[in-house]
């Protein structure tokens, strides 16, 4: 089966490494997300899994196999094995206005973003006045690290702890909305590129000890990605919920992944072969394709949602494994 990314070649349920070991019942309500925007060649396995509630891990991969067919999935030369990375939905403090150690902002988006294309670099936006004066009064909030700003620009979207100038505070989520038309450069590799770390050292754990050791090269530092994201405030009526994805479901962390969209189509069930950050660990686990990123491309790539709090941005920061996958299909 020929994808414009990669090609998939039938398999056996054994081939799948660890299989029989996963929660995989855990995988329901990801997958009724998915079936929310399922695709046509899925209506049918997404009726069944809207009236079906395995009662066990047993019964939910009898289920599956009953209705799906496994495909191990290549480059289009025969390349399987690829690269497993990870993204977090960050938490930070935000102020409503400007205010004391609150002076860093994150921008709506702004109305003339089609007519100036691309728009202004993220250096143009902290320093010349054409540009400030385009964003003036887009302000969507203010923070006080310009690393938890450059955090919220890489992963997309975040949790911000807003709080007003009487006190009161409230937990919302910074949404993507767009981006300046820029391509995204990686702030790792530039510090790579700088001799200021060593290729397998830069993890976003490196870079912000980087970043507190040399403050005053730090604007250096977010000016060497011209990407500048916008965004919109949206409430959290269940923070148990992960951030809306690129196929428009809620992600679930363990259970969703990124994945170039060429190769794996969104709603697609996915069986991963890779293993903990900095362990050899296994983490062999079924999720739900239901997301993507401008550094997400190739067959073989998947981008691991670890969910929100510290130890989600632990693991997704340093993640960086060996993977191998393969893709479940409703069977013919």
């Amino acid at each position: 089966m020929l994808r414009a990314h990669s090609r998939w070649v039938a398999a056996d349920w054994a081939d799948l490494p660890g299989w029989d070991a996963d929660r995989t019942a855990e995988l329901w309500p990801a997958l009724r997300r998915s079936c929310e925007r399922a695709a046509s060649e899925w209506l049918r396995v997404c009726a069944d899994a809207r009236k079906a509630v395995p009662p066990s891990d047993a019964a939910a991969r009898a289920w599956l196999q009953q209705r799906l067919q496994p495909f191990r999935v290549e480059s289009r030369d025969g390349v399987a094995e690829g690269l497993a990375t990870g993204y977090f939905e960050p938490l930070v403090a935000a102020s409503r206005t400007r205010r004391g150690a609150f002076q860093v902002p994150l921008y709506t988006l702004p109305a003339d973003l089609a007519a100036r294309r691309p728009y202004w670099t993220r250096h143009q936006v902290d320093t010349l006045p054409a540009a400030q004066q385009s964003l003036r009064g887009l302000e969507l909030a203010y923070l006080a690290d310009p690393l938890d700003a450059l955090i919220l620009h890489i992963q997309g979207s975040g949790r911000m702890q807003l709080s007003d100038s009487e006190g009161r505070s409230k937990l919302v989520r910074a949404a993507y909305a767009g981006h300046n038309d820029h391509p995204y450069k990686s702030v790792g590799r530039w510090l790579v590129e700088q001799g200021e770390l060593k290729p397998d050292q830069a993890s976003w754990p490196a870079i912000k000890a980087w970043a507190q050791m040399n403050p005053k090269r730090v604007n250096e530092l977010l000016w060497s990605n011209p990407r500048v994201v916008f965004f919109r405030e949206e409430s959290l009526p269940d923070p148990t919920l992960g951030p809306r994805g690129a196929q428009g479901v809620a992600l679930t962390p363990g259970r969703s992944i990124a994945v170039d969209a060429q190769s794996i189509p969104y709603g697609t069930p996915v069986w991963l072969d890779t293993t903990e950050p900095l362990a050899t660990t296994p983490l062999r686990r079924l999720v739900m394709a239901q997301d993507t990123g401008s550094a997400i491309t190739g067959a073989v790539r998947a981008d691991y949602f670890w969910g929100w709090g510290e130890q989600a941005e632990q693991q997704a920061g340093r993640m960086k494994q060996p993977l191998r996958m393969w893709a479940l299909w409703p069977r013919s």
